[in-house]
């Protein structure tokens, strides 16, 4: 609608000093902010100029302001939208008053701005969704209230009519109120059917008259409410059914299944048997009123009764019941209801692991009180045994070994007999049977190992429990008890058993003795375990018992040699030069290679700067030459420590002496090329200590083998056997001339020792002379040799 800006006046004059003018105005709603609605400085006749300064104002009886004066202008223009549904609830017309105050003089006028409506609010029900529940049986014609729109909006745009989906059972009625309200009736047009159509959704469309228009929904759900107008129906009049004789108690014949279209109560079904069904019948079977499950009641005998004839009734629970009937026929089918019997004629529940196969261990009978096919019957085993059955006559079976027996892989067996007639469905019994098996001594004792090593440390305890070494065996009681005993050997005219001792009884193995490793370092031997059956059974395993090396023997110092708790003197040229071998000390320990290694120390030295010690040779050296101030005496203390865990220890003093004569010293005593090549060249020791020992092993194996033969008797005067060397200090040999008795020495031992002895100095009792003895070592084997030893004589003339 196109708003009127041309104002209206009305100008009433009274006998009041101050004259009051009403100036009225129209505009629509809903204008937009900053709209003018008209020019007051020119409507009312005021001076635009003047506005400002005459503090014109703007005064509303609303709470909110919606309009202002432009005091540049004088137009009155929107500042806030007006909505006249919230400014004019509920009525036709709309006017705000306004008060314009002007000062100076003082002047009001009074405004009067009326709202016109627009179609700005599309009608709507109070409720979206309207349900009604009409009964099928309505009559056409009858009517239902429905719930009226509501528009806000007045006069033409308000609402002008209703509209009704496409229905084929109802249609609308539009009656208008005294104040102009429209209302709207739903008319039942033509009948209803619930079981064809249970649920009607129709839309009912309110439309105002406004220009466009507007319209509001809402959703009407008409319930068709049932009455009890169709009856019962089974699926079928007749049922003919089968049934087995013998059938349990509460098993289940079948389910009769009635329908009824209605609905509630009066689609309740409720089954019973009628006047046509017999007592017999009735007494058999039980007929679920609710369900219309047919069961079992009493025994079924196919002999007694072959057809069972039952007449059902279906009513529903409507205020009139309606009802239908069917029948059912029963028919009953034999069945095997004879179970087989099996009998145990004779039976050996205890046979020996080594029965031949074929021996017969049982009879079993069978039998079935059925004839024809129900009647014939068949024996079998139910697992794959080592037996058979071998039918002797129809009824008669023989129970037989078929495989070797082993007690040792299952010791009993339990022997299930399944008898089965050729009823249909078959019916089967069962039988079982246990047979035991006695134990024969077929197992041979067995070791877990073929060998065993077991390590014994030396020092031992003579008692002391090296290993337990036991077999097993698989049979039973005697044939099971195992002896342990130590197959005899004899090592160096000594037997096993003076040394070891086993436990016959639990295979407990014992050390009879303290083992040295220094002489012993290994044995090899057999262990035989032996069970107690007729004949017995044996076997034996290896047993090797290796000695282990303990840190049991402290280093000997054979270089330089001196008498115990003696001091060792040398002498020496005062002018010997820097780096010249003064002495070399030399220790031997007789434990293992790990714990006989040797190294070298000062314990006391008199002054550090002028002697030096190779930690690993023993060479002791001069560091720089002897000087005017260095003492003519020098006491040096050596430790020679091994490397075992506690480390043992030995030392040797040696007393230097410094002299001005020309005495030869090493280093010239050196130059000479024989002796240098006898002292320092290891190479060419090396081969002639191979030589020898490959010489003295062949000179040992020919003197073991006649003493051997011979078998002399011991002498006890017979002195150890050593190779012996008398010697005396600072002397020489016929083909070479050694630097000093300490380098002879040196010599000696390297050689000695490459072939395998242990070498040993004593003194003389009389004069400067000693004497070397050279002791084959044990070879450590468990077979020692009583080789004699050979002697080495050599007479060491003074020069």
């Amino acid at each position: 609608m196109k708003p009127s800006w041309e104002p209206i006046f009305f100008v009433f004059l009274a006998t009041w000093r101050t004259a009051l003018c009403v100036t009225r105005y129209s505009i629509p709603e809903e204008m937009e902010r900053g709209s003018v609605v008209a020019n007051l400085a020119s409507d009312l006749g005021l001076d635009v100029s003047e506005l400002a300064q005459r503090e014109v104002k703007l005064d509303t009886v609303h709470s909110k302001k919606y309009l202002e004066i432009n005091k540049r202008t004088g137009e009155l223009y929107i500042v806030e939208k007006m909505d006249r549904e919230s400014l004019c609830h509920g009525k036709t017309s709309c006017f705000v008053k306004l008060d314009v105050i002007i000062k100076s003089p003082l002047r009001i006028f009074n405004i009067e701005l009326e709202i016109i409506d627009i179609n700005d609010n599309a009608p709507h029900f109070r409720m979206d969704r309207v349900e009604l529940d009409v009964s099928e049986s309505a009559t056409p014609g009858e009517r239902f209230s429905l719930p009226n729109a509501l528009d806000p909006d007045v006069g033409a745009n308000t609402i002008s009519t209703y509209k009704l989906s496409q229905s084929d059972h109802f249609t609308i009625d539009i009656h208008s109120g005294s104040d102009g309200t429209k209302y709207v009736d739903l008319v039942l047009t033509n009948a209803l059917d619930r079981e064809q159509h249970a649920v009607h959704n129709l839309m009912l469309t309110a439309v105002d008259g406004g220009v466009p228009a507007r319209s509001g929904s809402a959703s009407i759900i008409v319930r068709v409410l049932d009455t009890n107008d169709n009856a019962p129906q089974f699926d079928s009049s007749v049922y003919s059914l089968n049934m087995n004789e013998n059938s349990p108690i509460g098993t289940l014949v079948t389910k009769l299944n009635a329908t009824d279209a209605d609905e509630g109560s009066n689609a309740e079904i409720t089954y019973s048997f009628t006047l046509y069904t017999s007592e017999k019948t009735q007494e058999m079977f039980d007929l679920n009123s609710k369900t219309g499950e047919i069961s079992v009641k009493g025994t079924i005998d196919f002999e007694d009764m072959k057809i069972f004839e039952m007449h059902i009734e279906a009513k529903d629970n409507g205020p009139v019941p309606l009802s239908s009937q069917c029948r059912v026929t029963l028919h009953i089918t034999d069945m095997n209801d004879n179970y087989p019997e099996i009998t145990i004629k004779s039976l050996k529940n205890t046979v020996k692991e080594d029965t031949p196969v074929g021996t017969v261990i049982a009879l079993v009978g069978v039998s079935d009180r059925d004839t024809g096919d129900n009647g014939k019957v068949n024996l079998t085993i139910n697992k794959n045994l080592p037996f058979i059955l071998n039918k002797s006559s129809d009824y008669h079976y023989e129970l037989l070994v078929s495989e070797p027996l082993d007690r040792e892989m299952i010791s009993e067996y339990e022997i299930t007999l399944v008898v089965t007639d050729g009823g249909t469905p078959p019916l089967s019994d069962n039988e079982t049977i246990i047979v035991h098996l006695l134990d024969v001594n077929d197992n041979a004792p067995h070791f877990p190992q073929t060998f065993y090593t077991i390590s014994v440390m030396e020092n031992n305890s003579p008692g002391a429990l090296l290993s337990s070494i036991t077999a097993l065996d698989p049979d039973l009681h005697e044939n099971q008890y195992l002896v342990y005993f130590i197959i005899e050997k004899e090592i160096a005219n000594t037997s096993m058993s003076m040394l070891f001792s086993i436990n016959p009884e639990n295979g407990n193995l014992y050390a009879l003795k303290t083992f040295d490793f220094e002489i012993e370092k290994e044995f090899l031997f057999h262990i035989e375990a032996r069970d107690s059956g007729v004949p017995p059974l044996s076997s034996n395993v290896t047993v090797h018992i290796i000695i282990m090396d303990q840190n049991d023997n402290t280093p000997v110092i054979v270089s330089p040699w001196r008498a115990h708790g003696s001091v060792v003197e040398e002498k020496i040229p005062r002018s010997t030069d820097k780096g010249t071998l003064i002495a070399k000390v030399i220790a031997i320990d007789t434990d293992s290679v790990h714990n006989s290694r040797i190294t070298y120390q000062f314990l006391q030295n008199t002054d550090a700067t002028l002697f030096s010690l190779d930690q690993y040779n023993g060479e002791i050296r001069t560091m720089r030459m002897f000087s005017y101030r260095d003492s003519r005496h020098q006491r040096l203390v050596v430790i020679a420590k091994d490397n075992g865990e506690p480390s043992l220890s030995a030392t040797v003093t040696i007393k230097l002496s410094t002299v001005e004569t020309a005495l030869k010293t090493y280093a010239d005593l050196t130059e000479v090329p024989l002796e240098y090549d006898i002292f320092s060249d290891l190479n060419l020791y090396l081969v002639i200590g191979l030589g020898s020992v490959s010489f003295l092993l062949l000179i040992t194996i020919l003197v073991t083998i006649v003493l051997k033969c011979q078998k002399p008797k011991p002498s006890k005067a017979a002195p150890p056997c050593r190779n012996s060397v008398i010697s005396e200090r600072n002397s020489t040999i016929a083909d070479s001339t050694l630097v000093s008795n300490d380098a002879y020495w040196y010599s000696l031992f390297l050689a000695e020792t490459r072939k395998g002895k242990l070498v040993v100095r004593q003194p003389v009792p009389k004069g400067a002379r000693y004497i070397v003895s050279s002791i084959p070592r044990s070879t450590g084997m468990t077979e020692t040799s009583d080789s004699a030893a050979s002697t080495l004589q050599v007479r060491r003339i003074h020069s």
